[in-house]
């Protein structure tokens, strides 16, 4: 297996090579387990990102990033699941695809919470930005709530992400193309 070494909040990371098709690979970046580079990664978008009220995140690599920027900021987070949850009261869905999943997903967002939001300044958050496509998706859902969304940001922009004017990211993730 190969990797693609960069480094992240400054600390150094190696990211597996992984092929997404005959003519795409992506250096895969997981979060999951890597406390380090979450708490680290979190201060620096705070930095970055405009005054806030709440984070909103899609499920599911994106959940520690949320919780360690929501601990460090002293403001709530808010994740948009993956599926509708007994719990829920009026869940709001929305349809999404991304780079990283190989059929549609729903996300949905619990009524109870997107009327907390209503009014609020969020920063839309994801471990990495590439299509923009679960970025979207959240914020379709916000818009139901009429919130105001500050930011939308990410550890890593990935391929055309890294050139939008519209995002605040850490790192630029090259993609790898081949014949």
């Amino acid at each position: 297996m190969s990797f693609y070494k960069m480094t992240i909040a400054g600390l150094e990371r190696e990211l597996p090579i992984c092929k997404v098709n005959d003519k795409l690979d992506i250096a895969g970046f997981v979060i999951f387990g890597d406390v380090e580079i979450t708490v680290a990664s979190a201060a620096e978008l705070i930095k970055k990102c405009p005054e806030f009220d709440a984070i909103v995140a899609p499920e599911a690599k994106a959940i520690p990033l949320a919780h360690e920027m929501a601990r460090q900021s002293g403001k709530p987070y808010y994740i948009c699941r993956k599926g509708a949850k007994l719990y829920m009261q009026n869940p709001v869905s929305v349809n999404v695809r991304s780079i990283t999943t190989d059929k549609e997903q729903t996300l949905f967002l619990d009524s109870l919470e997107g009327n907390k939001l209503t009014g609020k300044r969020v920063v839309i958050l994801d471990d990495v930005i590439s299509t923009g496509e679960s970025l979207l998706a959240v914020e379709k859902l916000l818009e139901k709530f009429d919130t105001n969304i500050v930011a939308k940001a990410a550890i890593l922009a990935e391929g055309d992400a890294a050139k939008r004017d519209d995002i605040v990211f850490l790192e630029e993730l090259p993609l790898f193309f081949h014949d």
